[in-house]
């Protein structure tokens, strides 16, 4: 009766506030122009606006619930993966990350700790910080305990599948864009965030997101001045200057800042710390133009297009980098990395001049293995399914957690211009993972189970903004 009745109060609530959007019913400024959508195949929106300080606030206060809970996770993946606790993260926050942290997103990380706490929250400033920066601490942990001359834990995974093209290879001959996020399935249950943000300085954008962060984190996103960005990680990547700018911080300015390839290039070089090494791709659809952009810390290089194609998949570019700031091999066929480039390699080969949003979702939802020519779901698959490949044949095997391909966008530059995407909660192609019954049959993975959640498979659907 008890649960009955709040679910009641729960919908006599949303109808209370607008049957359009879950609107701010607190009389604070800051909330002003913000608001909620209800879920929409299974992706929550959010539109912000404003100062820093307000969008943060914004962020904090619409999402204070989702911002707990995720603060949670990061904590448990990050002592399970690292050995360290949330304390190191918090300090580390404080004392490396936050002196290299410009004015303005000073203010909106503020914002966002001010929106918990007017929520009821107690999670505070560093607490943020930290949060924000839980892609790049893998990478710093590395460093930290090779400085300190111990043995490391700290393994940064592989993230992402991705592809841009335009001119010959598309069926218009103008941009198309998609990318899926490879992470744990912890964080990846929840990583259905879709935010609207419309700063007063730069340009109006849309990304996918995680709630409480002021980038997309798995990076895709796209601007008003007709810029789309996205990236995969560089695979085995060693390297991070504690002395240089959060990639988060880079990754946001990049997206609200940028009406340029070079404009983007220029922002992810300076200050370039080496967390969270990606290849960024790239597209600028107003001049049709597509990019890779190869950001190691000691070796960055940038190829331009305006007919043809880039792929991610986690494989390292220039050999230099590869031989210098990865231990990858590349000449290993079996590793997901290199699988799902050749992949990604017959793929465009084989629909050059027909590729569209429709055939970029179906791209993500391929499981094709180019390793064993067969077509069964695994970590070589570009619909990533580590959950279903043997032990101990790819990345985030044990220790690490649950992983895979957790969600997926897509969009072209007709849609870029309509600041919308294409978008699929849980894997692409359909199937559905259940925690429960992957637990029983995985007691290694028992750490989990307190957080864990079902990955369910959502129907595309179409991020649009008011």
């Amino acid at each position: 009766m008890r649960r009955a009745a709040a679910i009641l109060s729960g919908v006599l609530l949303l109808a209370a506030l607008g049957a359009g959007a879950l609107r701010a019913t607190r009389s604070d400024s800051r909330l002003k122009g913000a608001y909620r959508r209800p879920p929409q195949s299974g992706w929550t929106l959010v539109h912000l606006e404003g100062t820093p300080s307000d969008i943060g606030f914004q962020n904090g206060y619409l999402f204070a619930p989702e911002i707990e809970d995720l603060q949670k996770v990061f904590a448990l993946e990050l002592a399970h993966d690292t050995k360290k606790d949330w304390t190191f993260y918090r300090a580390a926050a404080k004392d490396v990350l936050w002196p290299h942290v410009e004015a303005e997103y000073r203010e909106e990380l503020q914002g966002i700790a001010d929106g918990l706490s007017a929520r009821g929250v107690t999670l505070d400033l560093w607490d943020v910080v930290a949060m924000n920066a839980d892609l790049e601490w893998p990478y710093y942990v590395a460093a930290y305990d090779k400085r300190h001359k111990s043995t490391t834990s700290a393994v940064p995974g592989d993230h992402c599948s991705a592809f841009v093209a335009t001119g010959a290879y598309t069926k218009d001959h103008r941009v198309v864009i998609a990318h899926n996020n490879w992470t744990g399935y912890l964080d990846g249950a929840r990583w259905t965030m879709a935010f609207d943000v419309a700063p007063a300085r730069g340009h109006r954008f849309v990304m996918d997101g995680l709630p409480g962060l002021i980038h997309s984190a798995d990076d895709f996103g796209l601007n008003a001045a007709g810029i789309v960005i996205t990236e995969t990680t560089i695979t085995a990547f060693e390297g991070f200057d504690p002395a240089g700018v959060p990639e988060f911080v880079r990754a946001r300015k990049a997206l609200q800042y940028s009406a340029s390839i070079d404009d983007v290039a220029r922002i992810f070089k300076e200050g370039n710390n080496g967390g969270y090494a990606n290849d960024w791709l790239i597209a600028d659809t107003r001049k049709n133009e597509i990019a890779s952009l190869e950001l190691g810390l000691k070796h960055v290089t940038l190829d331009r297009k305006t007919d043809g194609y880039f792929v991610g998949s986690n494989f390292p570019i220039d050999p230099k980098l590869a031989a210098e700031e990865t231990t990858f091999d590349v000449n290993d066929m079996s590793l997901s990395a290199n699988a799902r480039h050749r992949r990604w390699e017959q793929l465009m080969a084989e629909n050059r001049g027909s590729i569209d949003v429709q055939k970029a979702q179906a791209f993500l939802a391929d499981h094709a293995d180019t390793f064993t020519g067969t077509t069964e779901p695994s970590e070589r698959t570009l619909c990533g399914h580590i959950d279903r490949s043997p032990r101990g044949s790819g990345a985030w095997m044990p220790p690490y957690g649950i992983a895979g391909a957790v969600q997926n966008k897509a969009t072209d530059a007709a849609m870029t211009e309509r600041m919308s995407f294409t978008a699929a909660a849980g894997h692409a192609c359909g199937i559905d993972f259940s925690a429960a019954a992957h637990l029983q049959q995985h007691p290694e993975f028992a750490w989990e189970q307190p957080l864990l959640r079902d990955l369910k498979s959502m129907p595309w659907t179409t991020i649009r903004v008011q």
